[in-house]
């Protein structure tokens, strides 16, 4: 399972969790839903420190794979401009002969 995935999975699991303990407690359900995003947040933050690391990791690595990639194509790219090919001679009307 990619780190996105699991660490996406586990902020909505915690907002549920909260938001289910908070159910229990009589207020505006605007409110509920704003302090269980706060407190989810704030869980988030501790609890699932690894699965952000691993999925910074995945993110680091991927942006480094792009800038290896595009650095490739950029010297091939400027290699075919350094090098061009040459045009096939044009024939007159008077070579033909």
């Amino acid at each position: 399972m990619s780190a996105a995935l699991k660490y996406t999975l586990g902020r909505i699991g915690l907002f549920v969790a909260v938001l289910a303990g908070l159910w229990l407690v009589d207020m505006n359900v605007f409110l509920k839903l704003m302090l269980a995003l706060a407190f989810s947040a704030a869980l988030s933050f501790f609890l699932l420190r690894g699965w952000r690391d691993e999925l910074a990791g995945e993110m680091a690595d991927a942006t480094e794979r792009r800038r290896t990639e595009k650095e490739r194509l950029r010297t091939a790219l400027a290699g075919e401009d350094q090098n061009p090919t040459p045009e096939p001679p044009t024939q007159t009307p008077d070579s033909q002969r």
